[in-house]
């Protein structure tokens, strides 16, 4: 197991390295600079200095160099667009934002889909079924800010229900949290769903039938366990996803996380802060699909880590 979680670390290690290689390079090959509006109007000198400040006067080849060297410290520098503010104080104050709403996100995702997915899977009443499967694929089918879109207008506006700016009491979870799980929920639910069908098949489940175990034990015990794997597997990313937030639905809810930093990042090529947000991500991405391989086998004993 140790020798598995140290391979998987140093690969993803190096597939860090080669994200932030490319992204560094696809930034300075795209035309423009972080500073083309805002000193079109200045003088030479104070474009000289201000390029100067920032390391930016240096050949490519040297500018990535030197933020490997600072970022293997885990100095990502400072923001050109917040005026020469701290990275990683920027992400000290919105990363708990982000994983706040990301962890409601996750909760409300899981239980729900399961729910809806068992729901579907042995309900007697088609009506209810074919409710689950529409939902399911009205969350895979639209995308997650226009849901998050009309129900800012409906429960935000309109109705005046909910408020929707912001993070400053539980109620203000609701309408992000909803709108970034959506689709999570749908397909958790198609997973749960097709995956107890098959499994409430298999012959250690007619098995326990047969021992007189009651059909709700037997379910719990037996057919939940054994039919979360496709679940656990498509839950590494999601976990991943909504824990480094969404980027326009954080955007549209005014949340100060580090969603809406990437999207300013990007709209202002801030290279600093895009470079450090892209690696922060990837690294989420590769932990949560490392501890989703190790839940697999805790899970299944069939399945052998190192392969």
């Amino acid at each position: 197991m140790l020798k598995y979680i140290a391979k998987r670390l140093a690969v993803g290690a190096f597939t860090l390295f080669l994200l932030a290689t490319v992204t560094f390079f696809l930034m300075h090959v795209i035309p423009g600079s972080p500073f083309a509006g805002e000193t079109s109007k200045l003088p030479a000198k104070v474009k000289e200095r201000l390029y100067e400040k920032y390391g930016l006067d240096k050949p490519v080849s040297e500018q990535y160099v030197m933020y490997l060297k600072n970022a293997a410290k885990g100095d990502f520098g400072v923001s050109i667009y917040r005026k020469g503010k701290s990275i990683d104080k920027i992400i000290k104050n919105g990363l708990p934002y982000t994983m706040r709403l990301g962890a409601v996100s996750i909760t409300f995702a899981m239980v729900t889909g399961i729910f809806l997915g068992t729901v579907a899977a042995f309900t007697k009443k088609k009506w209810l079924a074919n409710l689950v499967l529409v939902i399911a694929t009205a969350g895979v089918s639209m995308p997650g800010f226009l849901l998050s879109v009309l129900l800012l207008l409906l429960f935000g506006v309109v109705l005046q229900w909910l408020p929707f700016v912001g993070l400053d009491s539980p109620l203000h979870y609701i309408l992000p949290a909803v709108g970034m799980s959506f689709a999570p929920i749908s397909m958790i639910a198609r997973l749960v769903r097709s995956s107890l069908r098959e499994v409430m098949k298999q012959d250690y489940m007619v098995l326990a039938r047969s021992k007189g175990t009651p059909e709700k034990l037997v379910i719990l015990r037996h057919g939940l366990k054994n039919a979360m794997l496709p679940v656990i597997t498509y839950a590494g990313p999601m976990i991943a996803t909504l824990l480094t937030g969404s980027f326009v639905i954080e955007s549209l809810y005014s949340i100060p996380g580090i969603g809406a930093e990437f999207v300013t990042s990007i709209t202002n090529r801030d290279y600093t802060m895009i470079m450090a947000l892209t690696i922060l991500y990837g690294a989420f991405i590769i932990i949560a699909n490392i501890i989703t391989d190790i839940a697999n086998a805790m899970i299944d004993p069939r399945i052998k880590l190192g392969r």
